[in-house]
């Protein structure tokens, strides 16, 4: 049986600030552990979701909706785990 090369999913912006900092290095920290590409989709913008830098630059407020597609491997896990994180609120309790 082979794995999934490629998965997709969404992820939602619920904590009050949007995707700072701090959330933001929640996301590269998990992505990180994955062999597979991960691209975060917003509006017009698309950046891996290993760059602290380039997810910054998406400036996604609360309530936002956020494309993930994964290529690769672990594309199915990633997906997953991203979407556990944010259901997490990033790990972020105010």
């Amino acid at each position: 049986m082979t794995k999934q090369r490629t998965a997709r999913g969404t992820l939602t912006i619920n904590n009050d600030r949007g995707l700072h900092t701090r959330p933001s290095t929640e996301i590269v920290k998990c992505a990180v552990k994955f062999k597979s590409s991960i691209m975060l989709h917003h509006q017009e913008s698309e950046v891996s979701a290993k760059s602290l830098l380039g997810i910054l630059m998406l400036a996604a407020p609360k309530g936002a909706r956020i494309t993930v597609k994964a290529d690769g491997e672990d594309a199915s896990e990633a997906v997953e785990a991203l979407q556990d994180l944010a259901n997490l609120n990033f790990n972020i309790h105010y």
